[in-house]
């Protein structure tokens, strides 16, 4: 590998990284201006605020529609590779968080060979909690798309373009259906009178909210929070070595030792199994 080369993988994992410490950073202020808000306005606001938390827990935590092949207890959970897969990869992730982008950027190539070659199932829970940072309806429009997207068994294909076309994170440009719609034509069968439909009647905006709510409910506070096995690898693995596309795959090789490999159906299938 040339130096130029290296150079470019140690600087998007840096960038990686920094935008990981930035969303900390935000949610760290938004608790401290929480905590400390004795303001009027902020007792007003309190008083909407409680009105919508109280409209929010009467909405049920399982979705009545969810996209088809979803799994988990309360079909959450958007599944990439052969079922039978003897590891499993399990990502959160935001379609307008920045790190999650450069994430994608660099690492979704060799996930889907992983996956492509039996030796892993990917886990996606798409979260959407920028827009309640950031406004704006980016985040939820998004991940309805993608829900969208793996009823027409395109999941993969749509998700990496997303995210190859990212915008920047104050920018709500996935908040324009229209959007979301024109990257679909460059996924062959994805472009439909039935996506389109899907998208513009925000068809899965409840499974989307549930997503959120269990996302909400969880230890994990940060995207991307990527798992191998139930075990974070993000920035770093346990044994304190830092991510990135080579030592993805020795985890992986080294989890699957003696395992048999998952039955792949086609390169690049859909997960809906």
């Amino acid at each position: 590998m040339s130096e130029k080369n290296r150079e470019g993988k140690r600087t998007a994992r840096e960038r990686m990284l920094e935008e990981r410490a930035a969303e900390e950073a935000r949610d760290k202020r938004k608790k401290k201006l929480i905590a400390g808000g004795a303001v009027l306005a902020v007792i007003a606001a309190g008083v909407v605020i409680g009105v919508v938390v109280q409209n929010q827990r009467d909405k049920p935590d399982t979705p009545v529609a969810h996209p088809a092949g979803t799994i988990g207890e309360k079909n959450l959970i958007i599944p990439d590779g052969p079922s039978n897969a003897p590891s499993t990869l399990t990502v959160y992730e935001d379609p307008r968080c920045p790190a999650c982008g450069i994430f994608e950027r660099e690492f979704a190539s060799t996930v889907d060979q992983l996956e492509d070659a039996g030796k892993l199932q990917g886990n996606y829970h798409i979260v959407s909690f920028i827009d309640r940072s950031l406004g704006g309806k980016g985040s939820k429009y998004g991940a309805n798309a993608l829900g969208c997207a793996q009823d027409a068994g395109k999941f993969r294909a749509y998700h990496d373009l997303l995210y190859k076309n990212q915008p920047e994170e104050t920018a709500d440009t996935f908040g324009t259906k229209s959007t979301l719609i024109d990257l679909a034509k460059q996924v062959p069968g994805l472009d439909s009178p039935a996506f389109e439909s899907c998208v513009n009647d925000n068809k899965y905006a409840d499974w989307v909210s549930a997503v959120q709510q269990d996302f909400d409910k969880s230890s994990y506070k940060s995207t991307p929070t990527v798992l191998l096995n139930g075990q974070p690898i993000y920035p770093k693995n346990a044994a304190g070595e830092q991510i990135s596309p080579e030592n993805l795959v020795k985890w992986v090789d080294a989890a699957n030792a003696g395992k048999q490999l998952g039955t792949v159906a086609s390169p690049a299938a859909s997960p809906a199994q």
